[in-house]
């Protein structure tokens, strides 16, 4: 993998992002073409993608402010963090404590060009250019050393990323997770979903198609069993994992993800 000065710093705009397609689907403006035609190709085959993606965020949202206010949680490392779009993870959790420190972490020269304007008059949030599988890169960073306290408990988010990246024995999902995991402070706990389909048909179509869109940046969508393997030694926090929409909703009438052909799946885990 490359080092964080070697990672690109050019934005293509004919090839489609994760972070510029998830964007899009927020409703922002930090897109292009050839990324809205990618999400309109995709929505042929999985029409719910644009409610599955304000969902997820509403999890993102619902999780950091349950860390923050009920587990007393003051650090975050937000990997995969996209594009800046309302209510971040800084803001979510600054707005209850506002000495919480964010690092956020992402591998899109286009997030690191906006979140270091949206930034730069807070000493207590950074954006880090790396690849989410570059740990000890990402950990080591003069920005994380000087934001996150590692003796003490932090928030490590996974959100919606997972799917980015291949199976590999090093620096698969699996991996990444333990090598995190094992330098984590007991109280830490961990955030992750992706997303997942039981339809091999479903699952086939957009690995292969978002394979190609990105031109090889992608990994696949998995299944839940594969997400439950990051969690062992985990205690799962209320209500475990679940079909994102579904944990901890604000309200009974919050909305819900009424399409089943794929889900964000996932959950918080507790380091004890």
């Amino acid at each position: 993998m490359p080092a964080e000065n070697q990672l690109s710093r050019t934005i293509d705009q004919n090839v489609p992002t994760a972070a510029r397609m998830y964007d899009h689907y927020l409703g922002g403006k930090d897109n292009y073409a050839a990324d809205r035609a990618a999400c309109e190709e995709l929505d042929k085959v999985v029409p719910s993608t644009r409610r599955l993606a304000l969902n997820n965020r509403r999890f993102l949202q619902r999780a950091v402010r349950t860390l923050t206010q009920e587990f007393g949680i003051r650090q975050f490392l937000d990997h995969g963090s996209g594009l800046p779009t309302q209510d971040n993870v800084h803001q979510v959790a600054q707005r209850i404590a506002p000495d919480t420190h964010v690092v956020y972490v992402d591998n899109d020269p286009m997030v690191l060009v906006h979140g270091r304007a949206l930034l730069q008059q807070d000493e207590r949030t950074a954006v880090i250019h790396a690849d989410m599988r570059q740990t000890d890169e990402i950990l080591g960073h003069p920005d994380t050393q000087r934001l996150i306290d590692f003796s003490q408990p932090v928030a490590v988010l996974f959100n919606s990323v997972f799917h980015c990246i291949p199976d590999s024995d090093t620096d698969g999902p699996l991996a990444v997770v333990e090598r995190v995991r094992a330098r984590l402070a007991p109280g830490s706990v961990m955030l992750m979903c992706q997303l997942v389909s039981e339809e091999a048909e479903v699952r086939d179509f957009v690995t292969d198609f978002m394979a190609r869109a990105t031109e090889g940046h992608w990994g696949r969508v998995r299944q839940e069993k594969d997400v439950a393997e990051w969690f062992e030694g985990l205690e799962l926090l209320d209500p475990g994992l679940v079909e994102v929409s579904t944990w901890r909703p604000d309200t009974e009438v919050a909305p819900r993800q009424l399409t089943h052909e794929w889900v964000e799946f996932g959950g918080v885990g507790l380091l004890r």
